[in-house]
């Protein structure tokens, strides 16, 4: 899918007040910020349709599948500031990639637009990116646990493996391809939460800013450093595999890195957190030894929350060495596996 810089595909008026903008030939409305970040802005945004016309111009694109079109016409919008040639080029390489995945546990691209704008010194000229989403409004799984914690709640054991089978399957989708791409930021804060009632809440992977394909082969030291001061920028560190942390001068990086993510993010749907996030609050700890060494804490007490063999699921992704380290089709079998056990037993 490529980006157009015509000044007509985006015209936005008061973005900030609450104006309207049009991406490509469809108008939409404002509603309110919904959260902020670096150089980019979300918005509730409501499509303004024509009063001649039989259904939304959104509706009508042949390339947006029907079953993402808004019954109240309204999506999320997300504006990013474009400063440089290089951040220019991570917006359009961010666009081509969410093109590419079509799966219901991955946030589709509906549509998107990049215009020229006057930049702050005289004769220079910015960008600025339009991208259009379905819209998400009980917030991210990091959003959901957070709530939770305060409360001193926990998911029960069959919504933890159903929400974690979904980020499965949405992975799974992008591991797939010839070659996989990886996510490279699975993290709480990177899933959608919807609510359903009588049902388990669905689980929406989002963010491809840091996808990538996932197989490197690192044959130099000077490699190895341009692997680590990339997923440094790009990689949370909470959630970041060992691999990317201290990568050796002669090693294969695959798309395994997202396994060690997924298990941070087992365990981060259990209990709220990364299971190497308590290092931060120690005088001297140091997170990259704590993930190194996979040196895991689990909350005390005696009446543990969840069953032996959830614990021993997470323990199994986040085994240090990426060789040896599950692939997605091994971590779909096993959930599957736990899903029967656990969902007979609740009944």
């Amino acid at each position: 899918m490529g980006c157009s810089f015509s000044g007509l595909n985006a015209l936005y008026d008061a973005v900030n007040a609450g104006g309207d903008v049009w991406i490509n030939e469809n108008r939409f409305q404002i509603l309110r910020q919904l959260g902020e970040g670096g150089f980019a802005y979300v918005y509730l945004v409501k499509e303004v349709v024509s009063d001649g016309g039989g259904g939304g111009g959104l509706a009508k694109k042949i390339s947006v599948d029907p079953s993402h079109i808004s019954g109240d016409g309204t999506y999320a919008m997300k504006k990013i500031l474009i400063q440089s040639e290089e951040q220019l080029e991570l917006v359009r390489e961010e666009i081509r990639v969410s093109s590419l995945f079509n799966h219901p546990n991955l946030l589709p691209l509906l549509d998107h637009a990049i215009i020229a704008v006057k930049g702050a010194q005289q004769g220079s000229r910015n960008h600025e990116a339009y991208l259009l989403f379905p819209v998400h409004l009980d917030g991210t799984l990091l959003d959901v646990t957070k709530v939770m914690q305060t409360k001193k709640e926990f998911f029960p054991t069959i919504t933890v493996l159903d929400i974690f089978r979904q980020l499965c399957a949405g992975l799974k989708h992008m591991h797939s391809f010839d070659p996989p791409y990886a996510h490279n930021d699975v993290k709480p804060g990177n899933v959608l939460i919807t609510h359903r009632k009588g049902q388990p809440p669905l689980a929406i992977l989002m963010d491809f800013g840091s996808a990538r394909p996932a197989r490197k082969e690192v044959r130099s030291r000077a490699e190895a450093l341009q692997i680590q001061e990339w997923a440094a920028e790009h990689c949370s560190a909470p959630f970041r595999a060992p691999e990317l942390w201290d990568c050796p001068s002669h090693a294969n990086i695959d798309e395994r890195t997202d396994i060690w993510s997924l298990g941070c993010t087992l365990y981060a749907i259990m209990y709220g957190s990364s299971p190497f996030e308590y290092v931060l609050g120690e005088s001297g700890g140091s997170l990259q030894l704590a993930v190194m060494n996979a040196q895991i804490k689990w909350p005390s007490g005696p009446d543990s929350p969840y069953p032996e063999p959830l614990r021993q699921f997470v323990v199994w992704m986040l085994q240090p060495q990426p060789a040896v380290r599950p692939n997605i089709d091994d971590i779909i079998i096993h959930v599957d596996k736990l899903l029967s056990k656990y969902s007979s037993q609740a009944q």
